[in-house]
């Protein structure tokens, strides 16, 4: 392994989230004990934190209706030590949620009104007032919590987002007592120096780097160059989708997330270690591809999987 690059931290914590936010965004729903097997290869390939599903209304997202059925398949991952986030939009899918064992759960909020409609059918402070009692329960029972903010960079109807407009919803989700900040580039049209404009704005507003992630997309082409940005600046928390499963089913114009794979390249390029096995990873996402039926968009997957 090579000495990590200067100025750029020596590991990286890798969030997949390809078994919810990829599985969610596909058109055909996929059998349970597939996503069940999918938790226990990525596991296996070295990730540590896999978010497994969400308690959203299954009205909202069918293809993530099984959470009841799937996270107990999952209680040899959890009780290994690897996290398992789900995501929980109120108190009822917090309910759901910690009666199956969850210790860590997600609530999704917006950057922007447009979208906090759209997505939850709230405004940005109606949605901040229904995640208070969820987070303050999960934290009363030492659940861990990550806030996500959507439209960190942009938005498709309302346009480029104001550095300090995400700050002030940023700092709301810290101040009801979330973990981590989950900054989603939702569209895909954030840049390195965007990227940096927000989190040195995040720090002056009392946000440490040490609570933030970061999810990309890569629309643009831009998802590991504003990933450099960011561990430039000492964020150590990264969102990435196995096989670039995935986007945002509701914001139409989003391409896939930035690949866990692609990202792993990277890391482990600048010396950066992150304990996942590439080989192991890489086999895992072409077989979940051969299950949909599709190739991978990765293209560190396809790299790999063609000199086979």
């Amino acid at each position: 392994m090579e000495v990590p690059a200067q100025d750029l931290p020596p590991r990286v914590r890798i969030h997949e989230v390809g078994a919810r936010d990829g599985l969610q965004n596909e058109k055909t729903v996929v059998p349970t004990e597939v996503k069940a097997e999918f938790v226990h290869r990525l596991a296996a390939a070295g990730l540590t934190t896999i978010e497994a599903t969400s308690f959203v209304h299954p009205k909202w997202v069918p293809q993530l209706a099984d959470a009841e059925q799937l996270f107990p398949q999952l209680a040899d991952v959890q009780g290994a030590g690897v996290a398992l986030p789900v995501l929980v939009p109120n108190e009822r899918g917090l309910d759901r949620a910690v009666a199956l064992g969850a210790r860590r759960i997600a609530v999704f909020g917006s950057a922007t009104e447009t979208f906090a409609r759209r997505n939850l059918n709230r405004t940005v402070d109606e949605s901040l007032a229904m995640f208070e009692p969820v987070v303050a329960r999960a934290k009363d029972d030492k659940v861990h919590v990550r806030g996500y903010l959507s439209m960190c960079f942009g938005d498709p109807w309302e346009g480029p987002v104001p550095v300090h407009q995400v700050v002030r919803v940023a700092k709301a989700l810290m101040d009801l007592g979330c973990d981590e900040l989950s900054l989603g580039d939702t569209i895909g049209v954030a840049t390195p120096g965007h990227v940096q404009a927000l989190l040195a704005q995040l720090n002056e507003e009392g946000v440490p780097t040490s609570a933030i992630g970061v999810h990309f997309h890569d629309t643009y082409g831009q998802a590991l160059a504003n990933t450099l940005a960011a561990l430039q600046h000492g964020v150590t928390t990264v969102d990435a989708s196995a096989g670039g499963l995935g986007g945002c089913p509701y914001a139409k114009s989003a391409t896939g997330n930035l690949a866990t794979e692609d990202l792993v390249w990277m890391l482990h390029g600048l010396g950066i270690e992150t304990g996942v096995d590439l080989g192991l990873l890489t086999a895992t996402s072409v077989w979940m591809a051969e299950r949909l039926g599709r190739p991978s968009p990765s293209r560190t997957v396809r790299a790999l999987s063609h000199k086979e």
